[in-house]
């Protein structure tokens, strides 16, 4: 008989340090990464353009990361996120499409189950927001020579499977 496994270690928590910069400008840090935010988005990303970069770029890194540990030629990946807010405040987002455009010899079958991956199991952004959010993902595949391989959006969800 085998010993039950004990759960894995939580990773370290998440620290960082906002600092006002004047105006609506925040310099950010955590640990030696930096970011300025501003409201309007001059200087840097606003709060909420940032939320949209952490999301499409936790997916896309988890993408990516599934892709080469299954030993695929992966050339070149693009994320595009579009996101709907509510009108009123708070403004939050309601609706997310995000398309990621990928260049090398993969089977789309392969891309496919790395998004579900993704958005199951592996994406703390995506699992850490609200869960009313519609969440779409697509993708295609482009060839060296120009062409492109266009996959749909998943079916509509509900909301985490």
């Amino acid at each position: 008989m085998s010993e039950p496994r004990s759960p894995p270690n939580p990773p370290p928590p998440l620290v960082l340090d906002l600092e006002w910069a004047g105006d609506l400008r925040f310099q950010g840090r955590s640990g030696d990464a930096e970011i300025l935010m501003d409201s309007p988005p001059k200087a840097g990303p606003s709060p909420v353009q940032t939320l949209g970069f952490g999301l499409a770029g936790c997916m896309a890194m988890d993408v990516a990361s599934i892709l080469q540990r299954g030993r695929l030629e992966l050339k070149s990946m693009r994320a595009h996120l579009e996101a709907a807010r509510l009108a009123e405040h708070p403004k939050r987002l309601v609706a997310v499409d995000l398309r990621f455009t990928l260049q090398g010899p993969i089977p789309p079958d392969r891309v496919e189950r790395a998004i579900q991956l993704s958005r199951e199991r592996y994406c703390s952004v995506w699992h850490s927001l609200n869960p009313d959010i519609e969440f779409k993902t697509s993708f295609e595949i482009v060839s060296e020579l120009g062409g492109a391989a266009s996959h749909p959006p998943d079916p509509p969800p509900s909301r985490r499977e």
